[in-house]
């Protein structure tokens, strides 16, 4: 291709019929990505799993991941197009005979050639053939199109970025592996509407918990009723009303009867209520948390963020706590060493700005050991917690910059805030859990759709595998 077209800037121009000659030619090479695939695949339609899936496509004909037959086509479309004729260029028939499949890796050379001219009516014929890098036709046929008769030449447009995401891939993979694990026996607490009751049994159905229901026995089986969910053969522990419900919860996994807590249908601040309470409760010798797992489409990996639900003004030692319980997490869902972003609004340690004073001090526990298993650095502003091109831009030099797995909020109103943010403006999903309690808290939401309430009980099933 020409540096005009692999650049996006230059000018885009034709050969009208008068300019055309038999035997002119024109060609472009392009080298395909499994991102062609999937973009092909995603505006197509065509989910052939030859082409999208990986374990079908090895035990299939050709051993591997193949291109669709028409993204050879699309090139040669591409050609007639843009360079001959190029723009104005109507189509009006193709035939296309397939020789090879083409694999990811494979750069094809598409050349297209005059073999005909109709002056009474401008028709153009000519012989397509597309090449792999050995010189054998992979695509061979003839295009038949109507050429432009006037001169065109244009700013050659510049196209908008193309962002790919598998939505659930992340947590696709934390599920496979909590299906690795025993079920995690869970009190799920005032289950009272669908939403609560199907996250439930989808987790139950999927290996990953083993619900006990602690609610009002009448409005647990009507919501069953209303949904039409199969709730035979589950525990019901029968409770008046909500807070019973939480306290009753809690009671469960003092006594090691349950290994985790599921938010059903009440308040979050009931159900915390009774965690914290001093007498009954779910307190350890740790400051509890909120964490989000959280699905980005621009992002590559998996995203924490904390504390987006409990923690409202965290002084530094809670906010120690706050970063041990991530890093944690992050280590239970598989992340090595986390990089972890103390985050403020500024890059340097500023006396006026109480969150990079805080930021360096928790550094420095790290350093001293009183924060372990992670890689933190701050103070860092968003931007330099997750993008490569402004730590670049700005000369930031560190291992945490531009590649975060964590991000630690000054406050509640700040993380809850980013969160939300990569939820509505970012296309994220988001799951969310409480840790630093003696058993993990999943804090569903009605807004929290199947995926994500079943996310939260992987995620649950392996904090608790690793905390064991």
């Amino acid at each position: 291709m020409s540096s005009d077209e692999d650049t996006g800037i230059g000018f885009i121009e034709n050969r009208p019929f008068d300019e055309i000659n038999v035997g002119d030619t024109a060609e472009l090479s392009r080298t395909l990505t499994a991102q062609d695939i999937d973009a092909f695949a995603a505006v197509s339609g065509d989910v052939n799993p030859a082409h999208v899936d990986e374990a079908f496509a090895q035990e299939d004909i050709f051993h591997k991941v193949v291109a669709h037959g028409m993204w050879g086509g699309a090139l040669i479309s591409n050609v007639l197009g843009t360079q001959l004729p190029g723009p104005g260029t109507i189509y009006l028939d193709q035939t296309l005979k397939f020789l090879k499949p083409v694999g990811i890796g494979d750069t094809v050379t598409v050349r297209v050639a005059v073999t005909e001219k109709q002056p009474e009516n401008k028709h153009v014929t000519l012989d397509c053939i597309c090449t792999t890098g050995d010189g054998k036709p992979v695509i061979t046929g003839q295009a038949v199109v109507i050429a432009p008769d006037k001169k065109v030449k244009r700013p050659r447009m510049a196209m908008p970025d193309l962002v790919l995401h598998h939505r659930g891939a992340s947590y696709d993979r934390l599920l496979s592996a909590a299906q690795k694990m025993a079920p995690l026996p869970t009190a799920v607490v005032h289950p009272c509407d669908e939403s609560a009751l199907e996250g439930a049994l989808s987790a139950r159905d999927l290996g990953l918990l083993e619900p006990v229901l602690v609610g009002p026995r009448s409005r647990i089986q009507h919501a069953a009723d209303e949904a039409g969910l199969d709730i035979g053969g589950l525990e019901i522990i029968d409770t008046p009303h909500s807070h019973a419900s939480a306290e009753r919860a809690v009671h469960l996994a003092r006594d090691g009867r349950v290994k985790a807590l599921m938010k059903g249908a009440l308040h979050t601040d009931e159900v915390m209520s009774a965690v914290v309470s001093k007498a009954n409760g779910l307190r350890s010798e740790r400051r509890m948390s909120h964490v989000y797992v959280m699905d980005v489409p621009t992002y590559s990996k998996p995203l924490l963020i904390t504390d987006a639900a409990i923690n409202i003004a965290p002084d530094l030692q809670t906010k120690a706590d706050m970063v041990q319980n991530a890093i944690d997490l992050a280590r239970a869902i598989g992340i090595e060493t986390p990089k972890v972003a103390i985050l403020s609004a500024v890059e340097t340690i500023t006396p006026r700005l109480q969150s990079t004073v805080e930021a360096g001090a928790l550094c420095k526990m790290a350093d001293r050991g009183q924060i372990t298993g992670g890689m933190l650095d701050g103070p860092l502003a968003f931007d330099n917690a997750v993008s490569m091109h402004a730590v670049t831009t700005k000369g930031i030099k560190s291992e945490v910059a531009g590649q975060a797995d964590i991000l630690v909020a000054p406050d509640l109103e700040a993380g809850n805030m980013i969160a939300k943010q990569l939820m509505y403006l970012a296309g994220a999903e988001a799951a969310g859990i409480v840790l630093g309690a003696q058993v993990p808290i999943m804090l569903t939401s009605r807004a929290d759709d199947r995926r994500t309430r079943i996310a939260s009980a992987a995620i649950a099933v392996l904090y608790d595998h690793s905390v064991r």
